[in-house]
Parts: C-alpha cells; sequence; structure tokens
C-alpha cells in the first residue's frame, strides 16, 4: 500500500471538514464571550506546582456543549474526547494534552449548579445573537415541553409526602436510598400521556426561531402559569400561543402590556368554537407550530427532553444547556443559509 501524500491528508481534512458541524461552531461563536460568567467557577488553589493544573473553565464549558450536542454521558464524554480528532480539535486539545475525565466533568457542572450560572451562560449568548444581527422580531411563540426522568418507585404514602413538601423517613434514615430519589419531579397528565418530571417552558421569536427565554419548572405547573414571565424582548408586540394559555385573565394582562395576542381560542362543554373562530385558530397555528420545530430539533438531533440528573437545580442546569446547544446550531444554520453561495 503506498504512503498517503501531502495532498491526500489535505483532501481529507476538508472533506471532514464540510461534513464537521463541530467546525461551524468553533468559528462563528465568540466562545471568550463566555469567561466572564465563567471566571466565577472556583479552581482549588495549589498548593505546590507539583501535579497537573486545574482544566481551563471555558474548555470545560465547551466539553459540556459536546456532552449535549450527542446526548453522551459523562464517561462517553471523556472517551470520545480522547477517540475523536473533531472533539480534539473543536476543543484546542493535541493528542499528547490530558483530558478532563468523568470526575472532572462532573464537578464543573456541580460547581455552575452551585453558582447558579446556567441563566447568565444563556444571556451571554442572546448577546451574541443581537451583535450578529439576529435580533428576536416579528413577535414571539410560548410553548412548553415535558423534560421526563426515570419514575420512582414510592409507596403511596411517600409519594404524599414529597407533594406537601416533605422528606419521607426512609429517605433519612437511608442517606443512600434519599440520595437516588427525585423530590422535585412530579406527575402530570396531557393528552391521556402520564409524564412525570420537569417541563421546559420557552419563548421563541417568530423570524430566527431562536429560543430568547426559557424558564424549567416542576411538570405538574399549568403552561399558563409560565406565560407572562416568560415573554422576552421583541421588536414586535405579537404573541402566539396553543390553547392551553387562553383565558380571560391571560388577555387583559397581554392586553395591559400592549401585547397583541394570537393565543388560540378553546371551546367550552356545550359551548364549542363557531366556524370564524375554528378559521382563526387554524390561521395562528401555522405560526404557532414553528415551535414545534425547535422541540423537535432538539429530541430528533441533541437525544430529546430526557434527564436523568436528580432535583431541580441539576435539571435546571441540563435543560439550559440544551436550549443553548439548540441556539448555537441554529446560529450556525441560519449564518450558512445566509452566506452567499458561491
Amino acid at each position: 500500500m503506498s504512503q498517503p501524500g501531502f495532498f491526500d491528508l489535505d483532501d481529507r481534512l476538508k472533506k471532514l471538514n464540510n461534513k464537521d458541524p463541530l467546525v461551524g461552531l468553533s468559528q462563528l461563536i465568540d466562545w471568550e464571550g463566555f469567561r466572564d460568567t465563567l471566571s466565577a467557577v472556583r479552581t482549588k488553589e495549589r498548593k505546590s506546582n507539583a501535579g497537573r493544573k486545574p482544566y481551563d473553565a471555558l474548555l470545560m464549558f465547551k466539553v459540556l456543549v459536546l456532552q449535549h450536542l450527542y446526548n453522551l454521558s459523562d464517561e462517553q464524554t471523556e472517551y470520545q474526547v480522547r477517540d475523536r480528532y473533531s472533539f480534539m480539535r473543536f476543543l484546542g486539545l493535541q493528542p499528547e494534552d490530558s483530558v478532563p475525565d468523568a470526575k472532572t466533568l462532573w464537578c464543573f457542572r456541580e460547581e455552575l449548579v452551585r453558582l447558579n450560572l446556567m441563566k447568565e451562560l444563556f444571556k451571554d449568548f442572546d448577546y451574541q445573537l443581537d451583535a450578529q444581527g439576529y435580533k428576536a422580531q416579528k413577535g414571539q411563540i410560548v410553548d412548553a415541553s415535558f423534560v421526563d426522568v426515570p419514575r420512582q418507585r414510592n409507596t403511596r404514602e411517600e409519594n404524599e409526602q414529597i407533594k406537601a413538601g416533605e422528606i419521607p423517613q426512609d429517605f433519612q434514615e437511608k442517606p443512600h436510598v434519599g440520595r437516588q430519589k427525585d423530590t422535585d419531579a412530579r406527575w402530570a397528565k396531557k393528552n391521556k400521556e402520564t409524564h412525570f418530571g420537569y417541563k421546559n417552558h420557552v419563548a421563541v421569536d417568530n423570524q430566527h426561531k431562536l429560543i430568547r427565554n426559557y424558564e424549567v419548572t416542576s411538570a405538574e405547573v399549568h403552561d399558563s402559569n409560565q406565560f407572562i414571565e416568560i415573554l422576552a424582548e421583541n421588536t414586535s408586540k405579537d404573541v402566539w400561543a396553543d390553547s392551553a394559555y387562553y383565558s380571560q385573565e391571560v388577555e387583559m394582562e397581554l392586553a395591559a402590556m400592549d401585547y397583541r395576542s394570537h393565543v388560540q381560542r378553546k371551546g367550552k362543554r356545550n359551548c364549542p368554537l363557531n366556524e370564524r373562530a375554528l378559521e382563526a385558530n387554524h390561521k395562528k397555528s401555522k405560526i404557532r407550530s414553528r415551535v414545534e420545530h425547535v422541540f423537535g430539533s432538539i429530541t430528533n438531533e441533541q437525544g430529546g427532553l430526557f434527564s436523568r440528573v436528580i432535583g431541580m437545580a441539576r435539571t435546571a442546569l441540563k435543560v439550559g444547556m440544551m436550549n443553548v446547544v439548540y441556539n448555537m446550531r441554529r446560529f450556525v444554520s441560519l449564518h450558512r443559509m445566509s452566506a452567499p453561495q458561491i
């Protein structure tokens, strides 16, 4: 077999670049824009110059981005970073460089949770989107999606105590059991489907289909409870949402804030919607359905809205990373669509 030449390797790298989604993320995103927020992450003070230096917080954040882009566990992330050239190139590592292990990644994520930095990191990227010309325009669409977690086998009494905000005695007496119980997750039922976990409430701008604001709650919280709070800045006052958000109180609040409501109406028992209202709902749904593309993309390309972490704080970080990674992917896609074709 002949030895590959320089031009063979160069051609191979070009083909890899064309197919590697990380190239766009690496080139188009200002990663240094996250550094100020990440500077709050604590690194242990070194007692001597011996041993390995702590990993850069920005490097660790990029490892988290990889993890949520490809839906990897901590152990899988460590292995893939060691194994894949594209991952190492994205992180700026050389083959001889040390790689953060699964425990280091877990500790970094716990620091982000402890410092409650996820919303700030999300805002950091939103500022970049504005600076790149992707301001929120043409109104916003509000919706929510369940984030399921593994279902737990608790007794009815334990579930009642958890719902009341109490810690069951068995969880206290057996810490190893309590640590594996998610006492923040809740049950909910929608369209005859039962869910256990949390909700990802989002406000998506109509023009670019970018998530502009989000909130994480337990699953039983009704969509409409987060409606007003989640509305984001936009050049337009138009707001779309499905019928789950409709009520006279919501309509009055929107009007008081000068928003133009396009919330789909819902009929009542023995009082169905008339033809005019049904036609209006149909027109509204054509725009409102754009938010489903966002959840569909997260589900199909990032492994779905499912979490194995325990507790509200960790889930909020997990969902926040899902949302910001979606925005990063969407930003690269928008840039490519707007670039002149050669």
